[in-house]
């Protein structure tokens, strides 16, 4: 919007709140010519309406106060118009505004009220300007402010009205104040004002004082005017303080409004005064001892306290040990065999509890506590308990992807890993061999008290057939199993021992096929023949092939041997038999 269009804008909104009528600007001018008449001095003719003239009251009625203006009849005033009773005596002088010459029923129609404002107009244009300070009285509402009685009505905007936020307008009406002049404009007879400014001006001037007065250490009284999360702030007169969170008391709140409210009024102590930025630090726990002062020496470490949970966090608990000192109980020092993620597991906000000191850091204002300490720790002779290579019966409690966790006694699990289960079978998960509830037989394998670590093995209760699998099953051996599982490079063969081996699809048969199910199927019990060990990674490879090879061969030889017996038999009778002449004569 252009600047002068505002401003033609404004100016006009202010119009019609003040409502001035046209009648006044005429009354005005009429007022700047007018010469005041002596008793007697004017006639009817010669006196025109909008003129102020000096009269005499001559009588007083219930409603209407006489006055002879000394025209050829009095004229009549309501006696509302007379806002000072001491005004209302008889042959006292008072001026009124000619309103009509002439009324309805002859009579001259005068006004008090409209010769106070012409005067009071008269008054401002000759000795106030934009600036100059006013007394007036609040007399109703207009839309966007107030309008003021000044001895002429003037606009009080609503965001002139006062330095703070206002709810409702009513409570300013009828009331009287100082008000400063922020525009007269004479071609439209109006006047706008400000009470905000004189309020600002006060609390600039009551600020500045104060600041020159106050002093570190001093105990101050303020109102708090505003709470926010991070403290309060209070009016002290004109300059407003703060009161940190961490300055309101020595114990632990989490927000002002647990201590205060507002509109309450507090006995603070100065901290800091910063003249330049005109801020003011203040404190109320100061106003008392610091309960933290010899700390260290009422609560060294290792002495048991007992005192009231105040407060619950994901990480711990707040105690209360005495007034204005709490101290933290970490989820980790609540219980020696529990893993706690919640500290509601173990206490509730209200208990009251023993607990001992495991430190103190006083700059910090902290304190460590512990409540498993109140009780003796299961796992300080736990390794004398559990030896090492010791066998044990227990329960299983859970299962999980990587073991099984058995409860040794209320508080102490031990865990038995996955790899631990078999020497010879390759166990995806712990359900394949255990089952939750169950009792189950291990041997300890290691304990670490620092952890709360106990390992366990299944496994370990027999001998390792991997030790001893090159006496037992060597190399060129034939040995027995059931085909358990058949894929694309071969078939896994568990043997009767346990263990599992694998015959390579190149090791199947000593015959062409095409799949491997030609050959062979799951469930078939074979015969094959040792032809690789590693013990150092379990792992054993079968022939089939060289098994049939073998036999084949074994029989060949046997049909060779047999032809050989056979020829030598014949011959040998030959020897024996003398041969005729035809025979020899073949040979």
């Amino acid at each position: 919007m252009p600047k002068n269009l505002k401003q033609s804008w404004d100016e006009s909104k202010i119009i019609d709140d003040v409502a001035f009528q046209e009648e006044d600007a005429k009354q005005f001018l009429s007022l700047l010519d007018h010469k005041e008449q002596g008793e007697g001095g004017g006639t009817l003719s010669s006196m025109t309406s909008g003129q102020v003239l000096k009269g005499r009251i001559v009588e007083i009625t219930k409603d209407f106060v006489v006055v002879d203006v000394g025209l050829k009849s009095e004229g009549l005033v309501p006696i509302e118009e007379f806002s000072d009773p001491a005004e209302i005596l008889l042959d006292s002088d008072v001026e009124v505004f000619l309103d009509q010459t002439e009324g309805e029923d002859g009579q001259i129609v005068l006004s008090r009220d409209k010769a106070r404002r012409l005067r009071q107009w008269e008054y401002i244009c000759h000795h106030c300007k934009e600036g100059s300070i006013v007394r007036g009285k609040v007399i109703r509402k207009v839309k966007g402010g107030l309008m003021v009685d000044i001895g002429m009505e003037a606009f009080l905007p609503g965001s002139q009205i006062d330095n703070k936020r206002i709810k409702n307008l009513d409570e300013y009406i009828d009331q009287s104040f100082d008000f400063k002049i922020l525009k007269i404009n004479t071609d439209r007879k109006n006047i706008v004002v400000s009470r905000r400014e004189l309020l600002e001006e006060e609390r600039i001037s009551r600020k500045a004082e104060l600041l020159e007065s106050i002093h570190e250490g001093e105990v101050r009284r303020g109102i708090v005017k505003n709470i926010t999360d991070f403290g309060v702030f209070l009016d002290m007169d004109g300059i407003d303080g703060l009161l940190h969170i961490t300055d309101m008391t020595w114990k632990r709140i989490k927000h002002p409004s647990e201590m205060v409210q507002l509109g309450q009024e507090l006995e603070v102590i100065i901290l800091h005064v910063d003249k330049e930025k005109g801020r003011v630090a203040l404190g109320m726990k100061q106003k008392e001892q610091n309960p933290w002062e010899e700390i260290e020496k009422r609560f060294p470490p290792g002495t048991r306290v007992r005192g009231k949970i105040v407060n619950l966090v994901p990480y711990g608990a707040f105690i209360e040990i005495e007034p204005g000192i709490e101290g933290l109980i970490h989820v980790s020092e609540m219980s020696w065999t529990r893993n706690i993620t919640d500290p509601s597991e173990i206490v509730n906000k209200g208990d009251e509890l023993e607990a001992i000191v495991l430190s103190v850091q006083k700059e910090e204002g902290k304190i460590s506590l512990g409540i498993k300490q109140t009780e003796k720790n299961p796992w300080e002779d736990v390794d004398n308990k559990y030896p090492v290579g010791s066998s044990v019966v227990a329960e299983i409690r859970n299962l999980t992807n990587y073991g099984a966790f058995v409860e040794l006694e209320p508080g102490i699990d031990g865990l038995i890993h996955i790899s631990d289960l078999s020497w010879i079978k390759k166990v995806s998960h712990p359900s394949e061999v255990l089952k939750k509830g169950d009792k189950v037989e291990a041997v300890v394998l290691s304990v670490d008290k620092e952890s709360k670590k106990i390992t366990l093995g299944v496994k370990q209760l027999t001998l390792n057939p991997w030790e001893t699998i090159e006496k037992t099953m060597p190399v060129g051996a034939l040995v027995k199993g059931i085909v358990t599982k058949i894929t694309a490079f071969g078939a896994f063969i568990e043997l009767e021992n346990g263990i599992e081996a694998l015959v390579h699809v190149t090791e199947l048969s000593d015959q062409p096929f095409g799949k491997v199910e030609d050959v062979i199927v799951k469930g078939q019990e074979i015969t094959a023949k040792v032809i690789k060990l590693d013990p150092e990674h379990k792992k054993i490879a079968l022939s089939i092939k060289e098994h049939l090879i073998d036999q084949n061969n074994f029989n060949r030889d046997d049909i060779v041997v047999g032809k050989k017996a056979r020829s030598t038999g014949k011959k040998s009778k030959e020897k024996q038999q003398p041969k005729d002449d035809s025979e020899e004569d073949q040979e």
